[in-house]
């Protein structure tokens, strides 16, 4: 077993990458692990490197200096940019197996256009659309005039989650497209605007792990976008998950298998990409039938901390059989308990927000049965957790029930305490309607 043990670098520095630190450094295959450039919480589990995500030949160095074996990319922006192609195209660092697909396998989130017709091409059930350009503004506009309302706008690029608007008015709809087309708000990521039909349903997330043949399906989890409870206020990063989902029933995941999942892994394959990693597929339930709103190319935060303790196998095991294709040898399994995940955010985000506050309660919260704490905007000085973020902590419960498992987190947010720290207390509410009963 002693030669099987890997050094192992993880990519990211937020609440996910502390979740997968977290899980990977319970491995006896894990024998060092090193996080890039991490944050206070991953410096209590591996060694933090202060390496930023996009710096691909600093991250290579340091993989042969290490003697890295396994890298996993935590976030979609070193991806996007091609790190997996830089590594398979430097001789030193071909060998290391990374869990991530290459930049055209990236391109499923960094284009919104690409992705939407991939879909179309592969007949996987999606929302109606076009994609306009600066150059098509009189067609975008008749196109929009033209549309049922709402009307989702979206960037083509990455946007950081703040590229999508949901038009309520035609006038709203085209005062968006101006912005975002006309005076490039979100800069080159809106060159292209996706305009597409709204889905009215429930959103819930699922996560697959790829080989490029073979796949699991992970947990799935439903996540909590806006600032304000009952679903109010800004988009953000997320400020809470729960996974399992309850109105995720086995008719429900045997129609995004069938319909969704296989058609794009045999999609990916067609267009001759090799896709090592993970697929986090945004779906809308309109009445039972599953629709993709997006595709991303990593894991989700807040819903890994959902997602990755209800995890049971070797995470070292099952990401070297990924990167090395070989999926199906592994055995996946899942503990069956409710994990409620809630985000505790500096106040003002996602607005303005302060940092460098002193962060008290961590180790208390973590001590409660049936807790784990992982940091995600936090850095450590003089002896002290600061805040050094908007999402600054996020806390996930188990329990046996989903009632307890909410009930728990919220005890163990409390705990946690900061100048203006703020965190919904409503997460997971919305789902107790379907414990008694399936709606779908």
């Amino acid at each position: 077993m002693e030669n099987l043990k890997q050094n192992i670098l993880i990519v990211g520095n937020g609440g996910r990458e502390h979740a997968f630190t977290w899980h990977l450094s319970q491995s006896p295959l894990c024998n060092r692990l090193f996080v890039a450039p991490g944050n206070a919480g991953t410096a209590s589990l591996a060694t933090n490197l202060p390496i930023a995500v996009t710096d691909f030949e600093a991250l290579g160095a340091a993989c042969l200096q290490h003697q890295i074996s396994l890298v996993v990319v935590g976030p979609e922006v070193p991806l996007v940019e091609g790190i997996v192609d830089y590594f398979a195209a430097q001789p030193a660092l071909s060998q290391i197996l990374i869990v991530g697909p290459s930049a055209k396998g990236a391109q499923l989130e960094g284009s919104k256009d690409f992705s939407k017709n991939f879909m179309q091409k592969y007949a996987i059930p999606t929302a109606t659309y076009q994609t306009f350009t600066a150059e098509q503004w009189p067609q975008a506009l008749e196109y929009v005039a033209a549309h049922s309302l709402p009307v989702v706008l979206k960037a083509d690029g990455l946007a950081a989650g703040k590229g999508v608007i949901i038009a309520q008015t035609h006038e709203e709809a085209t005062e968006a497209l101006r912005q975002m087309l006309l005076e490039q708000q979100f800069g080159a990521a809106s060159s292209k605007v996706v305009i597409e039909q709204y889905l009215d349903g429930i959103e819930v997330s699922v996560f697959v792990l790829t080989d490029g043949k073979n796949y699991k399906i992970l947990p799935e989890a439903k996540d909590y976008k806006r600032i304000g409870e009952g679903d109010t206020g800004l988009n953000t990063g997320g400020m809470g998950a729960v996974s399992p989902v309850p109105f995720v029933d086995a008719a429900f995941m045997e129609q995004v298998e069938k319909t969704i999942i296989e058609p794009t892994i045999a999609g990916l394959a067609a267009e001759g990409i090799d896709y090592k990693g993970f697929i986090f597929i945004g779906l809308m339930n309109v009445a039972g039938k599953p629709y993709v709103i997006e595709y991303n190319v990593r894991m989700g935060d807040p819903e890994t901390e959902a997602v990755v303790p209800r995890i049971t196998s070797d995470l070292v095991e099952v990401f070297t059989a990924t990167a090395q294709g070989r999926l199906q040898e592994v055995d996946f399994k899942l503990n069956p308990q409710t994990a409620v995940t809630v985000v505790l955010a500096a106040g003002g985000y996602p607005v303005q927000h302060q940092t460098g506050h002193v962060i008290s309660g961590i180790e208390q919260a973590a001590q409660q049965a049936d807790v784990l704490v992982f940091q995600a905007g936090t850095k450590a000085a003089e002896g002290q957790t600061l805040t050094n973020g908007g999402r600054v902590i996020a806390v996930t419960a188990l329990a046996d029930s989903l009632p307890e498992a909410q009930a728990k987190a919220m005890k163990a947010a409390e705990t946690i305490q900061w100048q203006d720290r703020y965190f919904r207390r409503d997460v997971a509410n919305d789902l107790k309607k379907y414990l008694s009963h399936s709606a779908y």
